[in-house]
């Protein structure tokens, strides 16, 4: 779903309320009756995942064994009727990234995804992935905002331009689908590919001339779901087919200038790489206290302790080494920065 109104999210909570009653009908038939349903619900924000239904805790988005993608942490909620959907549905939104932003005072600032999960004894036997999308922006909508509305407006056009290429490679059969290019078609590559899966997309437009390009941009995307014919193969692409997106897929609006591009870019490597640092920082911190636990024991074997200190020291190096490309990436990004301001106007 494109996400353009503050008035949309009145129509999705009422969109959601009716689904929630057409999925606890069909379960009160006897057929049916053997299935629990659950719901989940968390926000895609910055490239990262929160749960909204656990004080937004942050998870990560991993593949099993059977490359089978999986939200770790992800808290789901079992529900007994409609009306348990919608206070899950309040409960969720009252803690959901917003903003304002060049066309609304009050925006999602995250793509929102809401799961109707379906169980049989314990075994995953059907899913509703109902998303909200965040709707882009122009680069020269955004070009004097401040660093946190850049960074946020580069991480949505960029999920939704995987998307839109995802979209793309599965309605035209190719041979690879770039679904690792975001967090968001990682998530939903199951409701793409799945053997009995449908897609659906609502855009919330504008008659007004006011909003008449970025009517016309929603549209295109939009378009672009009716070239899933259902006989895609989901093969996924290596990370250097994921990096050439087809310029020729590009909407006028999506194309950005190139000193805004260069800031993109640069604030994009500056998130990759502090999500690094702190996941590593943390690691750090947590193999320090097991190692600590080990030399409280009155029995501890020296030995173990001092192999276990080695690779302590060893991941204390890559950690100062990540800071230091952090440090590098901070820097590329203000030279960025300053070379947009210094441009022609």
């Amino acid at each position: 779903m494109r996400h353009s109104s503050p008035l949309f999210a009145f129509l999705f909570i009422l969109l959601l309320q009716t689904i929630a009653q057409d999925v606890f009908s069909l379960l009160s038939q006897r057929k049916y009756s053997n299935l629990e349903p659950h719901v989940s619900f968390f926000e895609i924000y910055n490239g990262k995942v929160f749960d909204l239904l656990n004080k937004k805790a942050k998870l990560r988005v991993l593949e099993d064994g059977k490359q089978q993608v999986q939200v770790v942490g992800l808290q789901e909620v079992y529900i007994s009727s409609a009306e348990d959907v919608i206070k899950m549905i309040d409960i969720g939104s009252a803690c959901r990234t917003s903003g304002q932003t060049f066309a609304n005072a009050n925006s999602s600032r995250s793509h929102a995804v809401l799961q109707i999960i379906l169980r049989k004894g314990g075994k995953l036997h059907g899913k509703f992935s109902l998303v909200d999308l965040a709707g882009n922006e122009r680069g020269s909508d955004v070009s004097s905002a401040d660093r946190q509305t850049l960074l946020e407006t580069s991480e949505i056009n960029r999920s939704l331009l995987a998307l839109k290429e995802c979209i793309r490679a599965l309605g035209q059969n190719q041979v690879h689908t770039p679904f690792r290019m975001s967090k968001l078609t990682q998530v939903l590559r199951d409701s793409f590919i799945g053997e009995n899966s449908r897609t659906c997309m609502i855009a919330m437009i504008s008659p007004g001339m006011a909003s008449c390009d970025y009517t016309l941009n929603t549209l295109r995307y939009a378009d672009r779901v009716k070239e899933l014919n259902g006989t895609s193969n989901g093969n996924e692409s290596s990370e250097k087919d994921e990096m050439e997106v087809d310029e020729s897929s590009l909407s006028d609006d999506t194309v950005l200038p190139t000193s805004m591009s260069s800031i993109y870019e640069a604030m994009s490597q500056v998130t990759e790489t502090e999500e690094k640092v702190w996941e590593e920082f943390q690691d750090i911190i947590q193999q320090g206290s097991e190692i600590l636990k080990m030399a409280e024991e009155p029995d501890y074997d020296l030995s173990t302790v001092v192999a276990h200190l080695k690779e302590f020291l060893k991941r204390e190096k890559s950690l100062q080494d990540n800071v230091t490309a952090l440090e590098s990436a901070i820097e590329k990004e203000q030279e960025a920065r300053k070379r947009h301001d210094n441009g022609p106007r």
